[in-house]
């Protein structure tokens, strides 16, 4: 069966291209003109597609209302979301990577590169050929299969981000992953600059968990390195 994706996009000839592109490399794409619209028919089919691309500035409902609209929802929290943004729009990239966007395309864009970032977007997430594992560390329980963090017995609740990446963490458990590999098996772009994406989802994963950076249970800092969870 044919991977479905949907693409919002105010920009008919833009949107028109995305479409064309995508069935072109054997995706099953479908348009919308804007953030709304693609949301009222995920709730009209009860389904969701594999794959969402968003263009950020559009009327009615923007990218980024509909990725944080996306997030919010049980039924769409962790469908893959590549959000396209103008050239030099850095506050708005790391915005959307921030709610949970899997990756970003900046236009104007040629056909192989989108088609290449959606093919990586697929592969790192409910594209994976990976089986369904449980990791458990001292009072954890993540179990990839059922998208499911138990504390003991409570369940955490966690952003798509904060998933993947306890997961990650986890898989590596003693292990001091650096930064830059962590922004990129996560987020899926290559870390630059000065961004605070990867801290600031640290500092969220340790107040659900009940962990604090001075005195850590789970997830340690490693000066000038990243970070790791510490193993038992």
């Amino acid at each position: 069966m044919k991977q479905r994706i949907y693409i919002a996009e105010d920009d008919g000839g833009i949107r028109e291209l995305i479409r064309c592109t995508l069935e072109s490399f054997g995706f099953d794409a479908f348009e919308f003109p804007d953030g709304e619209a693609l949301l009222n028919q995920i709730q009209r089919e009860g389904t969701v597609p594999d794959l969402v691309i968003l263009d950020i500035m559009m009327p009615v409902k923007d990218g980024l209302e509909t990725l944080k609209e996306l997030r919010e929802h049980g039924l769409t929290a962790r469908v893959p979301v590549i959000l396209v943004t103008a050239k030099d729009a850095e506050i708005d990239k790391v915005r959307g990577l921030d709610l949970g966007a899997d990756d970003y395309i900046t236009k104007p864009f040629g056909i192989l590169e989108l088609s290449s970032r959606v093919k990586a977007v697929l592969r790192r997430s409910g594209g994976t050929q990976e089986g369904p594992e449980v990791l458990s560390a001292a009072d954890l329980r993540l179990d990839t299969g059922r998208v499911e963090v138990r504390q003991g017995e409570r369940e955490v609740e966690l952003t798509n981000k904060e998933f993947k990446l306890l997961a990650l963490l986890m898989k590596n458990a003693g292990i001091a992953l650096p930064r830059e590999e962590i922004l990129n098996r996560v987020w899926g772009y290559d870390y630059i600059g000065e961004t605070r994406t990867l801290d600031m989802h640290i500092r969220s994963l340790r107040q659900k968990l009940g962990d604090t950076a001075e005195n850590p249970k789970y997830i340690k800092t490693v000066r000038s390195v990243g970070y790791k969870f510490i193993a038992e």
